[in-house]
């Protein structure tokens, strides 16, 4: 008895004043188990390494079973564990595989596509013949006209017909643009100079078709998987773990970003088929694989898990902002707000929408930085491919090269996921967002580095120095050209770089978009995310005059400098959002609880339903 009366007493000194609110950064109740203190975290240390329970039913009842949330202590103490992904998250993942496949095999071919001549007098095989500043100002746009349509896609989503259905119309719209890619690289057309017509109008509606798949497909995958609480759960060995949907969506988007990067395998055949049978082919082949992804989705239908669509939810928000800005107050969209001040002003939504909105801008302060990597990023497939034709290729493609960076990504995630991950959590350190996302700004910068010294190293070899490909020396008998001689498999780093970079970089921000945002946002602020990639294509479309030589050395320098001073900036700003993770996340659960309660009493249906 005198122990049981201890153990009330020690929580109570913890909880001083029972009366007393406290609340979390949206101004919510906070659970009174979150403010547990240091002996209940010690204690439960203890218990679990040796598979004990911190407290059994019959001396403390402290100790929670298995299926509840657990406590502080045992958030502390315990081994957290991601779950596996549902069948429906794979079929999504499958159909993101067949349309990276595509966009990836279509676009990495973009560079020699645009700038080399159709006689092959470029170097390699070539159709429109506009120079690299041109294939890299196109190039660049469409990477950029790709990250703006997903607000379009956001908006058809959220407002009108949820996600899978926004999907599959965006789906066609896509297969008509390729059609018109591929019909237009034909021999035939290509001769009568229906090239560069045809292949603007293509990236059009591709743009379009991809944004409006873009910014539904993150969500979607993540949708599938429905816990939004920790829970307690014992292993056969006796070990206590928590379930924690923070790990299982790192693990999702990992998982998602893998299959973006195994369907970017693509490039390791459309090159070859580029050199030795036309575009034509390469195209052909793409739009065969999306027809399959199209297969997928629509047959696999009935096993997903959507949101129904929100009415008028992103149009409101911007009104809503609106307000916000003019009254230099985020209150002041908040009807309550508006009664206090008498205005007398009617607005279409409530308190809570508001409330929704600010943690959906919260959310979004931390992409602001992001458009820094997207322009390190979007070098991989421009001028780094450019960079590769001005090198000794021993007839390897320069557009393979590329390659390097899915197959980077793609053996890196499973040793970051199933053992170094795991090893970290294990030993207590909490690789938390916003730290992954600042390293991933060091390694970018680490790949410009590389870049910068290989392009100085290709200048210093001949025949042609500092002006690979233009001197009578590099020109071959049969019209092509040879690139100074500096084997094209050194370039290999500088790939690699930039696939750890996404690791670290884009995962955590896909990842971050959808935990951050609220349930009725989800495309919105996905959407929003994406954006940045778009702000990023325009600050690299604005240094296209630097894509040639000798300048390109100075650009990858400077980009270096820039990714290095992003990435100390964005960590002193955003350092604190790592303390305040676990709260975050906790939002979502405790508003689906609410509206669970809420759709009890008005017998309206679940956010979640079955297509």
């Amino acid at each position: 008895m005198a122990e049981h009366e201890a153990n009330v007493a020690q929580l109570h000194h913890q909880f001083p004043d029972e009366n007393a609110e406290v609340k979390d950064i949206t101004g919510a109740p906070l659970r009174k188990e979150s403010l547990v203190g240091k002996e209940l975290v010690e204690t439960a240390r203890s218990a679990s390494s040796h598979n004990e329970p911190a407290y059994d039913d019959q001396k403390g009842g402290l100790n929670t079973i298995d299926g509840e949330e657990p406590n502080a202590g045992e958030k502390a103490a315990l081994r957290h564990v991601g779950e596996s992904l549902p069948v429906a998250a794979w079929l999504v993942a499958i159909v993101e595989l067949c349309e990276r496949f595509t966009y990836y095999g279509c676009q990495g071919l973009f560079q020699n596509y645009i700038q080399r001549p159709l006689d092959g007098s470029g170097g390699g095989p070539g159709a429109l013949g506009l120079g690299q500043q041109g294939a890299t100002g196109l190039g660049t746009f469409f990477q950029f006209f790709c990250y703006v349509t997903p607000i379009l896609g956001a908006i058809v989503a959220d407002q009108y017909l949820g996600r899978y259905k926004t999907i599959v119309v965006f789906c066609i719209v896509y297969i008509v643009g390729l059609i018109i890619l591929f019909a237009t690289s034909l021999p035939g057309p290509l001769a009568h100079g229906a090239g560069t017509g045809g292949f603007v109008t293509a990236i059009i509606i591709i743009g379009f078709g991809t944004g409006g798949i873009k910014s539904n497909v993150a969500p979607l995958i993540a949708d599938q998987y429905t816990r939004k609480k920790m829970a307690i759960k014992t292993l056969p060995s006796g070990e206590r773990i928590i379930l924690d949907p923070a790990v299982t969506y790192q693990r999702i988007y990992m998982i998602f970003y893998t299959c973006i990067n195994v369907g970017a395998l693509s490039l390791l055949a459309t090159p070859y088929m580029e050199k030795y049978i036309g575009f034509w082919s390469a195209f052909l082949l793409a739009l065969c694989m999306f027809a399959v992804g199209v297969t997928v989705l629509i047959f696999g239908r009935k096993f997903y898990v959507v949101r129904p669509p929100q009415g008028g939810i992103i149009t409101d928000a911007f009104k809503a902002i609106w307000v916000m800005v003019k009254a230099r107050n985020m209150d002041a969209a908040k009807p309550s707000h508006q009664a206090q001040i008498g205005s007398g002003r009617s607005l279409p939504w409530n308190d809570h929408f508001i409330d929704e909105l600010k943690r959906a801008l919260i959310a979004m302060r931390v992409f602001v930085f992001f458009p820094v990597f997207w322009v390190v990023y979007s070098q991989f497939s421009s001028n780094f491919v450019s960079q590769a034709g001005e090198m000794n290729g021993h007839g390897i493609p320069n557009d393979l090269m590329q390659n390097f960076d899915p197959i980077a990504i793609i053996v890196v995630v499973p040793i970051l996921d199933r053992i170094v991950y795991p090893a970290m959590l294990k030993a207590g350190i909490q690789f938390r967002p916003i730290t992954r996302i600042t390293v991933g700004f060091f390694v970018a910068a680490a790949a410009m580095v590389y870049a910068s010294v290989l392009q100085h190293y290709i200048y210093k070899a001949g025949p042609c120095f500092d002006a690979p490909l233009a001197c009578d020396a590099a020109q071959n008998a049969d019209g092509t050209a040879s690139g100074n001689n500096i084997h094209i498999a050194i370039q290999t780093p500088a790939y690699v770089f930039i696939g750890l970079s996404e690791i670290f970089l884009n995962v955590s921000g896909l990842e971050y978009a959808y935990t951050k945002a609220p349930p009725s946002m989800k495309s919105f602020v996905q959407s929003m995310y994406l954006l940045t990639s778009a702000f990023g294509s325009a600050l690299a479309e604005a240094l296209t005059p630097a894509a040639k030589d000798p300048a390109v050395m100075w650009m990858y320098a400077g980009l270096a400098i820039a990714s290095s001073i992003t990435g100390c900036i964005f960590f002193a700003l955003f350092r604190h959002l790592n303390d305040m993770e676990d709260e975050m996340n906790a939002l979502e659960a405790r508003e689906e609880e609410e509206d669970a309660r809420a759709a009890s009493v008005t017998g309206t249906p679940p956010a979640y339903e079955k297509v």
